[in-house]
């Protein structure tokens, strides 16, 4: 596969509002909230083009359709996905990442924003998207 970037950097969150405390109020970057929930993020820090502080139940949701995070995984503590040039270009690398030994989170999908990812979880408890958005491009 061929990646072009790092698209997302996320701290999964157990508990959101203790972690914005060191994000925005110690660390002091402009995060700004979502519209809706508590997904806070900033696509204006210099060196990244996304920053999260993504909420557990939202990462639940995201890959596994419910707001539990499963209690037979480990919980993730960040989240970071990978830019590739296109829609196909996901589909291949969620094959290659389960050809290597990584069951995919969920299959590959477009969410409703957009973004079409595969999603893996390392054995560090990180998630790691690999997806198109064609918003960056």
């Amino acid at each position: 596969m061929e990646i072009l970037f790092v698209a997302s950097m996320a701290v999964v969150a157990p508990d959101p509002v203790a972690s914005r405390r060191l994000f925005v109020d110690v660390l002091g970057l402009p995060l700004r909230r979502h519209e809706g929930d508590e997904y806070y993020f900033s696509e204006e820090i210099a060196g990244s083009k996304h920053f999260g502080v993504w909420p557990l139940e939202q990462a639940a949701q995201a890959c596994f359709g419910t707001t539990e995070w499963p209690a037979d995984r480990p919980r993730p503590q960040a989240c970071v996905e990978f830019e590739v040039a296109g829609e196909a270009a996901v589909e291949a690398a969620g094959r290659e990442l389960e050809e290597h030994g990584y069951p995919l989170l969920h299959p590959v999908r477009t969410e409703p924003w957009g973004q079409t990812i595969a999603r893996v979880i390392t054995e560090d408890n990180v998630i790691v998207g690999v997806g198109y958005s064609p918003w960056m491009h």
